[in-house]
């Protein structure tokens, strides 16, 4: 099989349900997330090689292909009925994942720098990537529709590298960095 088509050799590309301009927003949104699901494949690589963050390693490559299921459901030129990939039990384990990882961590009072060890500098590059492409999505909202779960799983997506990030580095016994211009702006969470 080759790999190239030339079908694309005139600045248009397939989704399903048709042809469309390769700058389409709905390019752009899928596209997003497929850089993200590289930079996640490079965390999940380094969280595989270290033993204290092998069910961070397991989360990782499971949200990978979340998000090609992501991809998948933003790929519509003309959705009449579509089955989209991405359901709310995916966002409530994202949450379940979230919890957990936050109490790993040390309570947080400021905002912190990204970094401290590569896998949580790794994880925060997913984090601003995730925000982009949700930024993106947001864009292709204003001119297509938009499975409502995609935006959501996204969304809360962003928070999940940010707590991974942190659990990363107190389990590896690097401390995160506090924005040292920051005020105490984080709370303890009060749950009800």
């Amino acid at each position: 099989m080759r790999l190239y088509t030339k079908t694309g050799d005139g600045g248009t590309t397939s989704l399903k349900g048709g042809r469309v301009s390769k700058d389409d927003s709905r390019v752009e949104a899928y596209g997003t997330i497929d850089e993200l699901n590289s930079y996640v494949g490079i965390a999940a690589a380094q969280a595989a090689a270290l033993p204290q963050v092998q069910a961070l390693a397991d989360e990782l490559i499971e949200i990978q292909q979340e998000l090609f299921d992501c991809g998948s459901d933003l790929a519509f030129s003309a959705p009449a009925e579509p089955h989209y990939k991405v359901t709310s039990d995916m966002i409530v384990r994202l949450e379940s994942w979230i919890d957990a990882h936050s109490d790993a961590a040390p309570a947080i009072k400021r905002f912190i720098l990204p970094g401290g060890s590569p896998l949580s500098a790794s994880l925060h590059v997913c984090r601003t990537v995730c925000r982009r492409a949700e930024r993106c999505i947001v864009t292709m909202g204003s001119e297509h529709p938009v499975p409502s779960d995609v935006l959501k799983y996204v969304n809360r997506l962003s928070d999940y590298f940010f707590a991974a990030a942190r659990a990363a580095n107190a389990a590896l016994g690097v401390p995160d960095t506090e924005y040292v211009r920051s005020a105490n702006v984080f709370t303890p969470r009060k749950d009800t």
